[in-house]
């Protein structure tokens, strides 16, 4: 066990951060005569020896309900992951090690615009011939980003993966991104970066990242900013993919398909795969060789209007090669800090309190799961019922017996070396200081190991949640692709899902305690080097919120000796 607990309870238990996520062709599968024919016949193509020698490492590894996931790495570093499952569909996925956490000042963004420049022309194809070839193939497809992974995903009919691998590895391999292509996602992006700002429980999660993390990795914004979209080049993204997209950062992974076949079909189409470019293709350049381009106009001004033409007025976007060695081995370094948002025009004012949490690779990962499921929590209107988490603490003492709260939840974003956690909520304007109370003193009752501590019924209530939660998830197949390419990226290889029930059943009242205490008190610290602070950012009228840290501090939370 170990880079961001299994991809099962980190993605879908404990959830990232909200990603930019941008779905690149919703397509809807559509069977001919000759597909159907397909489903009662072999038409696989058979590993030579060749490229069977090219897969230099196998390794199998046990999974829920007696099926097994492979893992075979080719010569050149790209690893293939299958896992059995049964029915007549097949998920298919490519996994990068990329994301925003490893852009620079000069790549900043790009991310963001890359995953939505997924599936557009090609050195192959057409923009047409590619919407043409995604429809033939069938299936759902879409390309998103998130902190540390850029992720190309597909459900479709198993005959049908040699054609979407090849896709994926002709938009993954041969991008052309032109000018038009680029600027059409600057005005998409843009509305969307609109979009989110003026959706507080949307952009806050992204602001919390920010001061967490001031000025490194995990703080840097999933969302392009405003001020680099209308400078990003062509030459940024290419710089961005030649650095990053490189075989040894790439997981192929496929579910409900036979693993030598895919190995094969990877082989074919990812085996002499070195970097998505040439020195030629990208005048990126070397490191002391800066590239310059000129800022645009266009439906990008026209879209943010005369302040923003103003402000690029006379401005380069400078290009860079990003610093791989720097930036790939670069720790996360947690600051903490506070930021508050004056805006009188929000119906409710709207806060995160965070701490530094703990990577996937920290033992206590499963308490901390447990925690989060424990503490639970909600929007004043839900549909609820057994299994809702209407018996979780947030809903139990806080929605319940406050009607000002609109919402109270607790969030839990989890990375390969540092993490968040913390509870969220909004309440009526005026109300903001005793809202602020309110998330301090549930955070420091599970600190407690008398009255208002951690009952062992609430454990067992929580730990059946996770585990219930992990594996009705992994009944979908998308969820299972990912949940085995994430993994696999993460850890090197696939954690069984009756492992991670197993060590969720071992949590113990003392272990929620004791992580308790460590995350809340600055503890995570002691490995991360971290401040051990506390992270506040409000939205509204945050006029009273100005003596936070006090109020947390009161409550013995925060950087606090009396736990470490």
């Amino acid at each position: 066990m170990s880079k961001q607990l299994s991809s099962a309870i980190a993605r879908h238990v404990l959830p990232f951060t909200k990603r930019a996520t941008s779905v690149a062709k919703p397509m809807v599968a559509r069977m001919s005569k000759h597909q159907q024919a397909s489903l009662q016949s072999e038409d696989y193509i058979k590993p030579t020896t060749e490229q069977s020698k090219s897969a230099v490492t196998q390794r199998s590894s046990a999974s829920s309900g007696g099926d097994t996931s492979k893992l075979t790495q080719l010569a050149n570093g790209v690893r293939v992951a299958t896992e059995a499952s049964q029915g007549h569909f097949a998920s298919l996925g490519v996994y990068v090690d990329a994301g925003s956490r490893f852009e620079d000042d000069y790549t900043r963004g790009v991310s963001h615009i890359l995953d939505r420049l997924a599936f557009k022309s090609t050195k192959n194809r057409t923009s047409e011939k590619m919407v043409a070839d995604l429809e033939a193939a069938g299936g759902n497809v879409m390309c998103s980003s998130s902190r540390e992974s850029i992720m190309y995903q597909c459900a479709l009919l198993p005959q049908d993966l040699p054609s979407m691998l090849e896709i994926m590895a002709d938009t993954i391999q041969n991008p052309i991104i032109s000018e038009v292509e680029l600027e059409e996602q600057q005005v998409s992006a843009g509305h969307e970066i609109n979009e989110y700002w003026q959706k507080p429980e949307a952009i806050l999660p992204e602001l919390l990242h920010t001061v967490a993390f001031k000025d490194n990795t995990l703080g840097n914004p999933l969302l392009c900013p405003i001020e680099k979209l209308e400078t990003m080049s062509i030459n940024n993204v290419k710089t961005f993919m030649n650095t990053w997209y490189k075989p040894e950062r790439i997981v192929v992974a496929a579910v409900g398909a036979d693993h030598d076949y895919v190995v094969d079909l990877t082989t074919k189409f990812f085996g002499d795969m070195k970097a998505p470019f040439s020195s030629s293709d990208s005048s990126s350049g070397s490191s002391s060789a800066p590239t310059t381009q000129p800022s645009k106009g266009g439906l990008f001004t026209s879209l943010f209007g005369k302040k923003q033409e103003q402000d690029a007025k006379g401005t380069n976007s400078t290009i860079l090669r990003p610093n791989f060695d720097t930036l790939s081995q670069e720790k996360a370094h947690y600051t903490g800090g506070m930021c508050l948002i004056e805006d009188a025009s929000q119906q409710f004012s709207h806060i995160n309190v965070g701490f530094e949490g703990l990577s996937i690779h920290d033992d206590d990962i499963y308490a901390l799961a447990t925690l989060q499921l424990l503490l639970g929590g909600g929007s004043s209107f839900s549909a609820g019922g057994p299994g809702k988490g209407m018996y979780s603490r947030l809903f139990s003492n806080v929605l319940n017996h406050h009607a000002w709260i609109e919402s109270c939840m607790c969030f839990n974003h989890c990375y390969s070396d540092s993490g968040l956690f913390g509870i969220s909520g909004s309440c009526y304007p005026g109300y903001e200081q005793m809202l602020l109370e309110i998330i301090a003193r549930e955070l420091e009752l599970t600190t407690r190991t008398t009255r208002g501590g951690i009952l062992q019924v609430e454990l067992d209530r929580a730990k059946n949640q996770l585990r219930s939660s992990v594996l009705m998830n992994l009944e979908s197949k998308m969820v299972q692709v990912e949940d085995l390419g994430r993994q696999v990226q993460v850890h090197g290889y696939k954690v069984a899902a009756d492992e991670l029930c197993a060590r969720i059943e071992k949590v113990t009242r003392q272990d929620m305690i004791r992580v308790a205490r460590r995350v809340f008190g600055g503890g995570v610290a002691k490995v991360t080097g971290g401040s051990g602070l506390p992270s506040i950012v409000a939205q509204g009228n945050v006029k009273g919120l100005e003596g936070a840290e006090k109020v947390l501090a009161h409550h013995g939370l925060g950087n606090n000796p009396k736990w470490n």
